[in-house]
C-alpha cells in the first residue's frame, strides 16, 4: 500500500541547483516546504546503480538517512535510440571534464556534442528520436520508499537552441513542437517534461 506524504519539510537528494528548484515549483502547491542537501550539508552519495531506479533509490536513502526527514530524489536522463538508450543513466558522465577539459564540473555543451557526435557518425539517415526518462524515489527514514517512472518523448536536434532549459535541453524537441525544451516557457515545460510526469504519478498517490 502506498505511504501518503503529510505537507512539512521535505529534503530533495540533489546538489543541482535547477533540478531543486523545478522540483520545487513542482510541489509547492502540496504544502511542501523543499530542503536541498547541499543546503543541509550533506555529502553525494556514490551512484552505482546500473538504472534511474537503483540510482534514485541509493540517492533517497542517502538523504533520509543524513536527514531524519522524507528525502526525494530524482534520477533522470536522456535516452537515445540509435545509441541503444545512451548516455541513459551515464547522462551527467558525458558531460565530466577531465584535467585537460579544464575540470572538474560539467560542461553540457560538450555532452550534447557526444551524442551529435555519435549520430553523426552513423550517418544522415539515424534514428534522431530518443525520450528523457525521469525516476522519483521517495524514501523514509524508516527505509519505506516509492517509485515513480516517466518519460517525455521526442528528438534531437542540432545546433542547440534556447537559454531557458539546462542540462541537454538545447537538443531536445519534445513530440508534437517545433522548439527545443531550452525555447519552451518554463510553465510549459513543466507541464509536459518528463519530471512533469513521474510527479503527476507521485501526487495521484502520496497527497
Amino acid at each position: 500500500m502506498t505511504r501518503t506524504l503529510e505537507p512539512g519539510k521535505l529534503v530533495i537528494a540533489s546538489h543541482n541547483p535547477g533540478k531543486v528548484k523545478e522540483i520545487g515549483a513542482l510541489l509547492a502547491p502540496h504544502g511542501m516546504e523543499v530542503v536541498s542537501a547541499g543546503d543541509l550539508g550533506l555529502p553525494e552519495p556514490e551512484e552505482t546503480g546500473t538504472t534511474f531506479v537503483e540510482n534514485a533509490l541509493i540517492k533517497a536513502h542517502a538523504g533520509a538517512q543524513g536527514s531524519g526527514l522524507v528525502a526525494l530524489a530524482d534520477d533522470s536522463g536522456l535516452c537515445v535510440a540509435a545509441l541503444d538508450g545512451a548516455p541513459g543513466v551515464y547522462t551527467a558522465d558525458w558531460a565530466e571534464k577531465r584535467s585537460f577539459e579544464g575540470g572538474p564540473g560539467r560542461d553540457w555543451y560538450m555532452a550534447m556534442g557526444k551524442v551529435e557526435g555519435k549520430l553523426a557518425e552513423l550517418g544522415p539517415d539515424a534514428d534522431r528520436s530518443g525520450y528523457f526518462a525521469c525516476t522519483l524515489a521517495l524514501a523514509w527514514p524508516d527505509g519505506h520508499s516509492e517509485i515513480f517512472e516517466g518519460k517525455a518523448h521526442g528528438s534531437l536536434a542540432w545546433p542547440p537552441r534556447g537559454i531557458l532549459g539546462f542540462g541537454y535541453d538545447p537538443v531536445f524537441v519534445p513530440e508534437g513542437y517545433g522548439q527545443s525544451f531550452a525555447e519552451i516557457d518554463p510553465a510549459e515545460k513543466h507541464a509536459i517534461s518528463h519530471r512533469a510526469d513521474a510527479f503527476r504519478q507521485l501526487v495521484e498517490a502520496v497527497f
